[in-house]
């Protein structure tokens, strides 16, 4: 296989995994992980990401807080007010194939709830890494995490491991702040849970759409 080929087969299978197995990642491979994902480019080689990573107890005092109380709520970088058109279109058909796979009934509230609370319980990975920028860097130190993010998510399904990016988490941006005596010039970007995927999981089932080339590049001869 060419590099391009490998490149678009981890594209093609990755996906965002809601579902993981019982089971600790060795160190070692984190580490192998971690050391893909600084191959990340930034602005001006800034590198402004960092990670605070649970493993064992600490995943499960951790899950056990953020069920326990959500005081402490509240984001470090504004969520979008409101989606609109195409966004809104693609945003529900996402929702709709994760309800559909978890027999999630359209209008049951409490359903939906209880499968929105999984984010907070990391859809039982082993452990969840909390990503944070420097602040003094404003959007340019966001934009390169994104990228880390990216690169993580990717480096994670070559090496066998499942993965999600969950924004949920930054949503409690005080709370992690205080759990972990973050300063104050870092800011919460996201959370990604990650392990060994459960392949019998049922949000295992589908994949999420892409737009047409045609929809997201516009060329001028």
């Amino acid at each position: 296989m060419t590099d391009i080929d490998v490149l678009e087969s981890l594209l093609a299978e990755r996906w965002s995994c809601r579902g993981f197995l019982d089971k600790p990642v060795p160190r070692e491979t984190i580490d192998r992980l971690l050391a893909a994902a600084q191959r990340t480019p930034s602005w001006c080689n800034t590198q402004p990401w960092h990670l605070m990573i649970t493993s064992g107890e600490a995943t499960v005092k951790l899950r056990e807080a953020l069920l326990a109380s959500f005081s402490g709520s509240g984001t470090d970088f504004d969520f979008p007010p409101i989606y609109q058109g195409v966004f809104q279109a693609r945003r529900r058909e996402s929702g709709w194939q994760l309800y559909d796979a978890v027999g999630v009934e359209k209008g049951d509230r409490e359903a939906s709830t209880a499968q929105a609370l999984q984010n907070f319980e990391f859809f039982g990975a082993p452990h969840v890494a909390i990503l944070t920028t420097e602040a003094d860097l404003g959007v340019y130190g966001a934009i390169d995490c994104g990228l880390y993010v990216d690169t993580f998510l990717l480096a994670a399904q070559a090496l066998g491991l499942g993965a999600i990016a969950q924004a949920a988490l930054a949503a409690r941006a005080p709370f992690l702040r205080e759990w972990f005596g973050l300063p104050g010039n870092r800011k919460v970007v996201c959370g990604i849970s990650f392990g060994f995927a459960d392949p019998e999981h049922a949000t295992a089932t589908y994949r999420t759409s892409r737009a047409a080339i045609a929809d997201a590049a516009t060329f001028i001869d």
